[in-house]
């Protein structure tokens, strides 16, 4: 029997369906890349924002249109997985008929089994969800070890994602992933380097270490400082070259973690780091904690072990209750910061979400006005960052080749994380091959994207 598995939303899931793919595999299911060549097709969903929601929908209605469809297609069955179908399992089931199963994460176990069950006419019910953070004990002391990772790679390029932990214990009245991602858990750190070995016997040259909320991994270990600790053993795989860590909270992110990430040899000094405001008003609303003098004092921080470190963050503008002037604290707040990519959302309400209940919520056109009024400033200011790149040498991890010009390759630099902050061109390199690593002089910019000419050197 054959599976195609699409996957949408972050890097988290990106892991979760190789593990997916694992567990299929080992129970002798053929995985396949094009959705018209399988039995069945299973669509690890994003929950996150409404775009992502509706990208999910729209990707389950096209893979159900292949059930109908004249011709090749063999497909039997389309079932949802993933944080969608985590969390609104009957409602989902019961709004997408198209879609012949609803399965939730504890379904992820013995997911072979109910693939066959599905192909083979069984309609399960779709699970009631429920508070995940809920299913474990609330003293991190008491909760056990993450699942080891049994994955199978579905993505032959030199960057692969590690997850250090699920969950997330923190009570940002605007997300909801919590509830149904559940209470943060990190991995045991011999499971994450025996990870990182495997990904890197299968091609890995870069290690992107994800999870909802990097700078709380090993509290529930008895030890906040493991990541510190980890870095420089991840870094020392064989093979592995860059080691990137991703979703830093502002409020948790301490010195010890800052060193660590800017000055270990083999760590990109890269700080993912989500501010979502700077009005000290708006964050307590947000339960979340900060200020432009705290941040502002974080930048100098990371700056001054490494001034050419890439720097990312997300903010939230329209959020119940901005004022004006807290807009504006806001964009001198990110005016001041240089920060090399800026995702800019506007506010919804997310179902379940302490926000949901705020009084003073904008209308939508304000937040559309705010949104653009941001957006607008960042792509100014990042490409500003991106411009002061220019004559600074880089390290480009090549992940695509250029089959017109032969000479030209892309990929991205330290700063650069993967997907969202852009990408390096380097030109006059004609022997590098996905994979290298090769430096660089920059000699432009297009926005976050930088153009640079190769030294000669690469490894």
């Amino acid at each position: 029997m054959s599976v195609a598995l699409l996957t949408l939303g972050c890097a988290r899931n990106d892991v979760d369906s190789e593990e997916l793919a694992g567990r299929l595999a080992a129970d002798g299911f053929a995985l396949v890349d094009d959705p018209e060549d399988a039995d069945t097709v299973v669509v690890n969903t994003c929950g996150f924002v409404d775009a992502a929601k509706k990208d999910s929908i729209d990707t389950l209605l096209a893979a159900a249109d292949l059930k109908d469809a004249a011709g090749g297609s063999r497909v039997k069955a389309v079932v949802a997985v993933g944080c969608l179908a985590e969390r609104y399992g009957a409602e989902l089931a019961d709004s997408l008929p198209e879609a012949d199963a609803v399965l939730g994460f504890d379904d992820y176990t013995d997911i072979a089994g109910r693939l066959r069950a599905i192909v083979a006419g069984e309609r399960p019910h779709a699970h009631t969800p429920q508070d995940r953070r809920k299913l474990l004990p609330i003293s991190p002391a008491e909760r056990p070890a993450a699942v080891v990772s049994t994955r199978t790679r579905l993505d032959s390029g030199p960057m692969a994602a590690l997850k250090l932990a699920s969950g997330c214990d923190r009570r940002c009245t605007f997300c909801a992933i919590p509830m149904f991602r559940g209470s943060f858990v990190s991995r045991r750190p011999s499971d994450v380097l025996a990870e990182a070995v495997w990904l890197a016997e299968q091609g890995a040259r870069e290690l992107f270490l994800v999870s909802e909320n990097s700078t709380s991994y090993g509290k529930d270990l008895g030890d906040i400082r493991l990541l510190e600790t980890l870095l420089p053993e991840l870094a020392a795989v064989d093979g592995i070259d860059r080691v990137r860590v991703s979703y830093l909270q502002p409020a948790e992110t301490r010195p010890g973690l800052i060193e660590a990430i800017a000055t270990t040899p083999g760590v990109a000094p890269y700080f993912d780091l989500s501010f979502q405001h700077a009005s000290n008003a708006v964050l307590r609303r947000m339960r979340r904690f900060g200020d432009p003098e705290s941040f502002l004092g974080l930048l100098e921080q990371v700056r001054a072990l490494a001034p050419d470190a890439g720097v990312r963050s997300n903010v939230i503008v329209g959020f119940p209750g901005e004022t004006e002037r807290d807009l504006e604290i806001l964009c001198d707040f990110l005016t001041a910061a240089r920060l090399d990519v800026t995702g800019v959302f506007g506010y919804s309400d997310e179902d379940g979400t302490e926000a949901e209940t705020f009084d003073d919520k904008h209308d939508e056109d304000e937040i559309r006005a705010r949104l653009a009024h941001v957006t607008d400033l960042v792509t100014a200011l990042n490409g500003d960052r991106a411009e002061e790149r220019i004559g600074t040498i880089v390290e480009v991890l090549v992940e695509d080749l250029d089959t017109d010009r032969p000479e030209h390759v892309e990929g991205r630099a330290a700063h650069q994380g993967p997907e969202v902050d852009g990408s390096t061109l380097v030109r006059g390199c004609p022997d590098a091959g996905v994979g290298d690593l090769v430096r660089a002089v920059v000699v432009g910019s297009d926005g976050v994207d930088l153009v640079a000419e190769a030294t000669g050197e690469k490894r």
